[in-house]
């Protein structure tokens, strides 16, 4: 466990024991705010844009920016709370974060949200690496995996909040407000958050006395946004030579980070922003594979379960986020029950929950393909599989990829977690959003659906066959 700072705010281990459930209950309710965050605003895209006249790049940019600056500094951002402590990080990060939310509600030009819902994600990369850090320093072994079921059980409520709340808000139009209400939502979360962290997150130690690799923080930077902003917006640029330029440009800066992060080690004797032996380790690069290809068919999923649900079925934004409620109510449910599976079963229970998640996708698939358009309500009830083995896969699996890596370095680990995590989304998003437009321009949207779901089964089978690489590496060693 991290060594206890020895000033006036020691803490002992039994008040860590004693505290350690209420600390976790602060950092997974930040967790949250950041996923409602991400989903909330899909739904109110329409009336943002008709009410400050915003243009379909700006809209575009208001969802895109916020994973950009998100994934463009979530690595820096896990280093600032390995250096300087969780706590510290994770409260500057909260009150950023809310300072933003209330940018974003108060916003009069397209322009100007997408500015404020930049600095929403750059706040977040300070304040979510410190959620799984404090998880993985403050709880043993035998308590870890509840812990992450609990994280994983708010992932799937926030998706579902996100959904249901832009709906639900924009019918109230509280005081007028309309969509300025999705954000607005955050100011009383937000001071709750940084009263509730000031008194309950214990104090633990970081590494003060080091340096901040800022050369590497902006290499690491630089290269994550040349891949994934022309990921966003390879599409509205017809996916010319330079979209691919950008990229390339970005892969390239990517791996010059490791002999310049050798030799901040060795000349410049700072911390880097990368510990490169977390990739020297053939299991943390094999969950890494899993998490790209999970979170491949994650994001996506919901995006093109949305479209097909508004564009095929016409439902309303609310009648959208009831049908997809029971899906997500049975992935929190499930999510409670995930980590002591995986306790008793190891990575055969990941394995499981891949496969039930291909089940859940194949047979919709099926049915859509034999006999066309399918109620809300039995497709809802038939993806609710679906929503089981995400939740048996999500939380166990960033656990099980991070229980490796040391402490001092625990930071680190969960933005290269969370990292991956927003790249996988945004490759996901791009190729399964674009084969079901394709598709749908020419055919149905029952048929554009079929054929995205196939894709997503595709990346599914990925990472189970990433899983048991993983569980034969980790019965090698």
């Amino acid at each position: 466990m991290m060594r206890i700072n020895a000033s006036a705010h020691e803490e002992t281990e039994g008040t860590l024991t004693r505290r350690r459930w209420w600390a976790l209950a602060v950092v997974v309710a930040a967790q949250f705010m950041f996923v409602v965050d991400a989903f909330v605003v899909n739904i109110a895209i329409p009336s943002i844009r008709a009410d400050i006249q915003a243009t379909t790049g700006e809209m575009q940019g208001v969802i895109a920016i916020y994973q950009i600056a998100f994934a463009g500094l979530i690595i820096a951002g896990g280093r600032l709370g390995d250096m300087r402590g969780p706590k510290p990080a994770f409260l500057f990060g909260v009150a950023a974060f809310t300072a933003a939310s209330l940018w974003c509600g108060l916003s009069q030009t397209g322009l100007e949200l997408v500015a404020a819902r930049a600095v929403q994600g750059m706040s977040a990369a300070i304040m979510v690496p410190q959620v799984l850090t404090t998880i993985h320093v403050l709880f043993p072994i035998e308590e870890r995996h509840k812990a992450f079921g609990i994280y994983g059980s708010t992932l799937g409520l926030g998706a579902a909040v996100g959904f249901l709340a832009g709906g639900l808000l924009l019918s109230l139009n509280l005081n007028g407000w309309g969509w300025r209400t999705i954000f607005f939502v955050n100011l009383p979360l937000g001071g709750l958050l940084l009263a509730s962290g000031f008194k309950l997150m214990p104090n633990l130690a970081g590494r003060p006395n080091e340096q901040f690799d800022y050369v590497g923080a902006i290499v690491l930077f630089v290269a994550l946004v040349s891949i994934v902003a022309p990921l966003s917006f390879g599409v509205d640029f017809n996916w010319t030579p330079g979209v691919f330029i950008g990229m390339a440009i970005g892969v390239s800066l990517l791996i010059s980070l490791w002999p310049l992060e050798q030799w901040v080690t060795r000349r410049r004797r700072r911390l880097p922003i990368l510990h490169l032996d977390l990739f020297q380790d053939t299991s943390f690069v094999l969950g890494l594979g899993a998490i790209y290809f999970f979170t491949f068919a994650n994001l996506s999923f919901y995006l093109v379960l949305t479209l097909y649900l508004q564009l095929g079925l016409a439902l309303s934004p609310l009648a959208t986020g009831l049908t997809v409620l029971p899906l997500a109510l049975t992935f929190a449910l499930v999510s409670r029950l995930s980590g002591s599976r995986v306790k008793r079963r190891g990575l055969s229970a990941l394995i499981e929950g891949g496969v039930l998640q291909i089940i859940g996708l194949a047979l919709p698939a099926a049915l859509l393909g034999l006999y066309g358009a399918v109620s809300p309500i039995l497709l809802s009830l038939l993806l609710a599989a679906f929503g089981a083995g995400q939740a048996m896969v999500m939380a166990p699996l960033y656990g099980t990829v991070l229980s490796n890596v040391p402490a001092a370095h625990a930071g680190t680990g969960g933005g290269v977690i969370s990292t991956v995590q927003q790249v996988g989304n945004s490759c996901g998003i791009v190729v399964v959003g674009s084969v079901f437009y394709a598709i749908q321009n020419n055919h149905a949207a029952d048929t554009a659906l079929v054929f995205s779901l196939g894709v997503l089964v595709l990346a599914l089978f990925a990472t189970v066959g990433f899983l048991q690489r993983l569980r034969t590496a980790q019965h090698l060693t």
